[in-house]
């Protein structure tokens, strides 16, 4: 028999948690540094960390959809709680990660030339849309991280 308990499925949700916040955290003081040289008046004083961000961002963003949704995706997670909330949320974290895919996009260095001429203006919305994900994330973290009486 091959059957997972409730302690086994919370602590692998924990360690999902976990990794997702490092990740997050890693990101996060990422968008912090680039966003610390404003202006931006030369691709070259930027490239290197702008590039370092789209990878942490993309990496974040790939870990809670491929980690932590399909975790609830996959009936691992069984708490009615914890699969209400990641119902209620998950259309607009998935509409974030529309966001972030489109800011990568445009500034992922490896499929064409930079134009920073924008990058002040994304930056801003997309730090508007992480802050509206992180808080809905946190919302599913909340739930998962609380015991079952």
């Amino acid at each position: 028999m091959n059957q997972v308990s409730a302690a086994d499925r919370r602590a692998e949700s924990q360690g999902l948690i976990d990794k997702l916040v490092r990740e997050r955290t890693a990101m996060l003081s990422l968008y912090g540094d680039l966003a610390a040289h404003h202006p931006y008046t030369e691709i070259t004083s930027v490239s290197d960390l702008l590039e370092r961000f789209c990878e942490a961002l993309i990496d974040y963003t790939a870990d809670a959809h491929f980690r932590l949704y399909r975790f609830i995706d996959e009936g691992r997670e069984r708490r009615k709680e914890v699969m209400d909330v990641a119902n209620k949320v998950y259309g607009r974290i998935a509409a974030t990660t529309q966001s972030i895919l489109d800011f990568n996009d445009r500034y992922d260095e490896s499929a064409h030339a930079l134009n920073i001429d924008r990058l002040d203006e994304d930056l801003s919305r997309l730090g508007e849309e992480l802050a509206e994900r992180i808080e809905l994330e946190d919302q599913v973290i909340r739930a998962m991280s609380r015991k079952k009486h």
